[in-house]
């Protein structure tokens, strides 16, 4: 099996990234960008967001091809919790990547940024993502009501899942 790495994210990662988002099996993780070019002005930001601790965004790499990515948002009210949010390109779903590059990424926000609480939030239909939580030893802590906005403007639940330090 290939090693699973993250790096930070480079603009000519635009191409591939917009690739994987525009799957439309992702029912839950909704990109905002409509094209390459978008995807590309996005990815040019990463460096101040990380600079101003706001976001932490990563390329998840199997051997040497980008198969997805991980972040973590930062509170800005509360600087020392983060959420971490991932997507996977589905050919690579149920191989236990997203659960090594979660692990990879918690490393750098305990380590590297300094946060004392992670969280994870996902729809509790997300088996999935949920999956991903628990193998990673994060602790489910509850039910938000009508806690995300959907693209369809729709309010929904999401399960918190966390892990302190």
């Amino acid at each position: 099996m290939p090693k699973i790495t993250i790096r930070y994210q480079q603009v000519r990662d635009a191409k591939r990234l917009f690739e994987i988002l525009m799957n439309p099996n992702f029912l839950y993780f909704h990109a905002s960008a409509k094209s390459v070019q978008d995807e590309r002005e996005w990815l040019k930001k990463n460096p101040q967001k990380r600079k101003d601790n706001f976001e932490w965004n990563y390329a998840v790499l199997y051997g040497d091809k980008l198969v997805g990515a991980v972040g973590i948002k930062i509170n800005q009210h509360r600087k020392y919790i983060g959420e971490i949010g991932y997507f996977l390109d589905e050919a690579y779903w149920g191989k236990g990547i997203t659960t090594k590059a979660v692990a990879l990424l918690e490393k750098e926000a305990f380590k590297k940024i300094g946060l004392r609480r992670i969280e994870i939030l996902m729809r509790p239909e997300n088996k999935a993502s949920e999956k991903v939580a628990v193998k990673n030893s994060y602790q489910k802590e509850g039910l938000l009501k009508k806690y995300i906005k959907e693209r369809d403007g729709k309010m929904y639940d999401c399960l918190i899942y966390s892990k302190v330090l």
